[in-house]
């Protein structure tokens, strides 16, 4: 199974340790190349992506997250904002659940 980071280069060097090959400041245009090449090949991989290149995806980004098994993409919160982070399942979450599932408990919230 390959282990792929792409985003920023201070979050690079991290995942470079763990052994994850990196994409250090890649673009949208690189996830596409990656994603398509993994989906040619029929390869595993565990994908982490910085959550500002799954907001536009491309068509290898969508075909990975519907129709891949062995295609696991995860978002990374930015670095400097995490608390103002939205996964982008959570609108799924709230049409399907109700948004009153996705607030926080006043114990949990921060300070």
């Amino acid at each position: 199974m390959k282990l792929i980071f792409m985003g920023s280069n201070a979050l690079a060097d991290g995942f470079a340790l763990l052994g994850f090959e990196t994409f250090p400041d890649a673009t949208t245009e690189n996830v596409e190349s990656v994603l398509s090449e993994l989906l040619q090949n029929k390869e595993n991989a565990l994908v982490f992506l910085e959550d500002k290149l799954t907001r536009q995806p491309g068509p290898s980004f969508l075909r990975a997250r519907r129709e891949s098994g062995r295609i696991i993409i995860t978002e990374i919160p930015p670095l400097n904002a995490p608390d103002k982070y939205r996964p982008s399942v959570e609108e799924l979450v709230a049409r399907v659940l109700g948004r009153s599932v996705l607030d926080k408990p006043e114990s949990v919230k921060s300070v």
